[in-house]
């Protein structure tokens, strides 16, 4: 076990590593922008790699790297790809209605705690 967790925290250093670079990859190809586009665009690469990986892994014997490529690495370079992964496995399951609520609590239910956070933060620290 404790090997599993040093591939993963090693995956992690590196994936966080690479979405860091491509963030200052992006911005010096456009610039300062509003728009988040580093992060939509690491989540969209990351998942598709995370897809890419599930199916290869499963085809050719290597699911013993899934920690290390998965929830290290992808999971490091992404904020999207495990959701994007159990999204598609509850559709993959016939499961429409669990898949978008799934999605609906996962963004909203996120984005609330977020808030919550900021808001519980703010007042303390006023």
């Amino acid at each position: 076990m404790i090997l599993t967790v040093m591939m993963v925290a090693l995956g992690g250093a590196i994936g966080a590593s690479l979405r860091f670079l491509w963030g200052v990859g992006v911005l010096r190809l456009t610039g300062p922008a509003e728009f988040p586009l580093a992060i939509m665009t690491a989540n969209i690469l990351g998942s598709f790699m995370m897809g890419a990986f599930v199916v290869l892994a499963a085809q050719r014997g290597l699911t013993h790297l899934s920690p290390f490529v998965m929830t290290g690495v992808l999971g490091g370079f992404t904020t999207f790809s495990a959701f994007s992964l159990e999204t598609m496995t509850l559709i993959e399951r016939g499961q429409m209605g669990s898949a978008a609520l799934y999605i609906a609590l996962s963004v909203v239910l996120s984005v609330l705690g977020l808030a919550l956070g900021v808001w519980l933060t703010r007042g303390i620290l006023a």
